[in-house]
């Protein structure tokens, strides 16, 4: 150590010479990439000798065959590696080719990226959302997103896999080493100079022929020229005159017609078109038409829920499914028309602020209610057909009407459970009901089965409160005693309560049916069809009656003060 006691000695002077000019030679610094020499090739590794280096580098060969460069590959062959150590803790030199030539890829992806060069690459394989690009200069793996991949949707795709073809860099994240690259844009970019070509033809005010309604959407309708040269858009305000909703409600897709380029941008290259302006404005003269009118209008389209109508070329107004017929039944338009058809209609509204007409096929028809109500008037019987019954209601379909009665639970039977009776009844029965309501404005008849027959309460019609009548004693139980009057069909419970004046009498056990026995009417309302029956009354009745048919008129004369009231009276009249 004593030759580096004085650092300015000549032997120091020489010592330092020699290390800079050593060190100048062989500049190595981990993380750059360096090129090494292939000096032996085993099945295992490949060693290599870089300069400056106190020992030999080796690479696992399954690294050299991932990035595909084996082949090459021989004694003194050069191969650029990666510097990622000089010496780790085993003295070992730590290099890798894969991330060479990444790294190496990945500086021709930004020169390509900064000039907005393409890129040649071939698609090697699906991933999700997208494929997986392969940079064909480096091998760089790159990520093109599925809507990138054509200006079209693609159902398949074998026929771009593994085929050499240009993309673009789109988009480069030199964090992660993340490339994103678009097949689309390339395809695209193509097309826009031939695009632009074809807009130059067209000028405002050119007369497009037979272009075909290609597809459609909330903002418009979309047509094809010249068997794909070029798509244009007719704005849904430029459809109709007549207010729309939707471009469906007129067109139908296939349909070829008449366009009026109304715009030319060259910058977006875009052609906007209108049909309306094609033909003068039909609500400049909606006066000549008149409100309850009859006219003819031809179908010009059929949708689910009715057709749209044309009174004139131009003018269109949508007859709606509920103005086809008077029923109130779902009735398909496309099963009474055809396009093309001729139909009268009836014009019921003309808003020229909203440009609407409002039109109606069921009103050149005759109103069958009214019919009805002039051929069968209320109280009417007529016959008809279970059409659909349900848990609470059968709807009759009446006889030489499209018109079908309403036949509650309640009106089947007079005496029956409403509930128990309608399970009498299926689809397809006869019945004969009679007419208990039609309402014209609302398109409603009710009927009813039981005003049919005669009502069993008219047994009571010549009867009254306190009126004593025989009944026949059905059945009893803890309540009362069910009994029915004699010549009727109606049954009613007498309560335990109203059986004796005597609570020990009045006992329901006492009875165990086919007694005939006489009650006293207790209650009577015609209008609310209720009957109450009593025992009780009736013994009341009968003690009162026998009490003021056989007591004495001077019953009771003999009694304390019997005589005080009339001698008060008398009192009373002589002082007056």
């Amino acid at each position: 150590m004593e030759i580096y006691k004085e650092l300015n000695s000549p032997k120091n002077k020489e010592f330092e010479t020699l290390l800079n000019s050593q060190l100048s030679k062989t500049k190595i610094q981990e993380g750059n990439v360096v090129v090494g020499t292939v000096t032996k090739i085993t099945e295992k590794y490949i060693f290599l000798y870089i300069d400056g280096l106190k020992s030999e580098p080796v690479i696992d060969i399954n690294e050299v065959k991932s990035i595909n460069i084996q082949d090459n590959l021989k004694e003194g062959s050069k191969i650029s590696v990666f510097l990622e150590k000089i010496e780790d803790s085993k003295g070992d030199v730590i290099v890798s080719a894969a991330k060479a030539q990444k790294i190496k890829g990945w500086k021709l992806l930004e020169k390509a990226y900064e000039n907005n060069e393409p890129i040649i690459g071939k698609i090697k394989s699906k991933c999700k959302g997208g494929v997986i690009v392969e940079h064909i200069d480096t091998g760089s793996l790159m990520f093109c997103p599925g809507s990138q991949i054509s200006d079209k949707p693609l159902k398949d795709i074998s026929h771009l896999i593994n085929e050499p073809q240009k993309f673009a860099l789109i988009k480069l994240d030199k964090i992660r080493g993340n490339a994103c690259v678009s097949r689309r844009q390339i395809v695209t970019s193509g097309k826009k100079e031939d695009k632009a070509k074809i807009i130059e033809k067209y000028k405002v005010g050119d007369i497009i022929d037979n272009a075909v309604v290609k597809s459609y959407s909330s903002f418009g309708c979309f047509f094809d020229v010249n068997n794909g040269e070029l798509d244009v858009l007719v704005h849904l305000q430029e459809i109709s005159y007549s207010r729309i909703n939707h471009p469906e409600e007129v067109f139908n897709i296939g349909e070829k017609h008449k366009l009026l380029v109304i715009s030319v941008d060259k910058e977006k290259l875009q052609v906007g078109c209108s049909i309306k302006q094609l033909s003068p404005d039909p609500f400049d003269h909606i006066s000549n038409y008149e409100l309850n009118k009859v006219y003819k209008v031809k179908i010009v389209k059929i949708a689910d829920y009715g057709c749209f109508c044309e009174l004139e070329p131009g003018l269109t107004t949508l007859l709606h499914s509920s103005e086809l017929v008077w029923s109130k039944k779902n009735v398909s338009a496309k099963k009474m028309f055809k396009i093309g058809d001729e139909i009268e209609c009836v014009i019921t509204d003309i808003d020229q602020e909203k440009r609407r007409v409002a039109i109606s096929h069921r009103l050149t028809k005759q109103n069958p209610y009214k019919a009805l109500e002039e051929k069968y008037p209320i109280g009417s019987e007529i016959e008809g057909v279970a059409g659909s019954v349900n848990d609470y209601a059968i709807y009759v379909k009446l006889k030489d009407f499209e018109i079908d009665g309403f036949l509650h639970a309640n009106d089947l039977s007079y005496t029956g459970n409403p509930d128990e009776e309608i399970k009498k009844y299926k689809k397809g029965d006869k019945l004969k009901v009679k007419v208990l309501e039609i309402k014209t404005d609302e398109q409603k008849v009710r009927v009813g089965l039981k005003q049919t027959q005669e009502d069993p309460f008219n047994w009571f019609k010549d009867k009254k409160i306190n009126d004593f009548i025989t009944v026949k004693v059905k059945s009893s139980d803890n309540k009362g005693i069910m009994v029915s009057p004699e010549g009727s069909n109606l049954e009613f419970l007498i309560k335990k309560s109203q059986i004796a004046i005597s609570a020990s009498d009045a006992r329901p056990s006492r009875f165990v049916g086919g007694e005939r026995i006489d009650v006293a009417i207790s209650e009577l309302d015609f209008s609310k069809r209720k009957v109450a029956l009593s025992i009780k009354l009736l013994e009341e009745l009968q003690n009162k009656e026998a009490v003021s048919k056989f007591s004495s008129p001077l019953s009771g004369k003999n009694l304390p003060f019997s005589s005080l009231s009339d001698k008060l009276d008398n009192k009373k009249k002589k002082k007056e």
